[in-house]
């Protein structure tokens, strides 16, 4: 019990440290599904920069729970007892999809940074972040933990 409060602090704490930028809008490259060669910038909004933020559907707690749910410890980090944080980024699209997941540092295991990716493909959708009242996309930076 006392080891899985812990990794719900760490998780919990992990989550105040969003990375702050300094324009208050940053362009993100996507690539077209049908052509790899061609590329498309997207417009997106720091998560610090919007008037309201996007969030979680039920909040900070249900995204913890969420993850801790959904999470699947890779078998081979779990056979050799490898921890570790994945940081992803991805953006909050403006009807609350999530589109854009990369890794902007992951563990020296593949597993565990594609594990961190697939965890937040399968996101429910957001509450959009907004700007003067209209839903904007956001990008949003978050740290997927692997303890033991």
């Amino acid at each position: 019990m006392h080891r899985f409060l812990l990794k719900v602090l760490f998780l919990s704490l992990s989550l105040l440290f969003v990375l702050p930028a300094s324009a208050q809008v940053k362009r993100v490259i996507t690539c077209n599904p049908m052509s790899r060669s061609q590329a498309s910038y997207m417009e997106v909004y720091e998560y610090d920069y919007v008037d309201v933020q996007p969030q979680f559907p039920g909040g900070e707690r249900a995204l913890i729970s969420y993850i801790n749910k959904k999470r699947e410890y890779p078998y081979d980090a779990y056979k050799r007892h490898i921890e570790g944080r994945v940081v992803c980024s991805f953006v909050v699209n403006s009807d609350g999809s999530i589109s854009n997941v990369s890794i902007i540092k992951g563990t020296p295991l593949e597993s565990m940074n594609r594990e961190a990716m697939r965890v937040i493909r399968c996101m429910p959708k957001w509450k959009a972040g907004r700007v003067g009242g209209e839903a904007v996309p956001v990008l949003c930076i978050l740290p997927i933990a692997f303890r033991l």
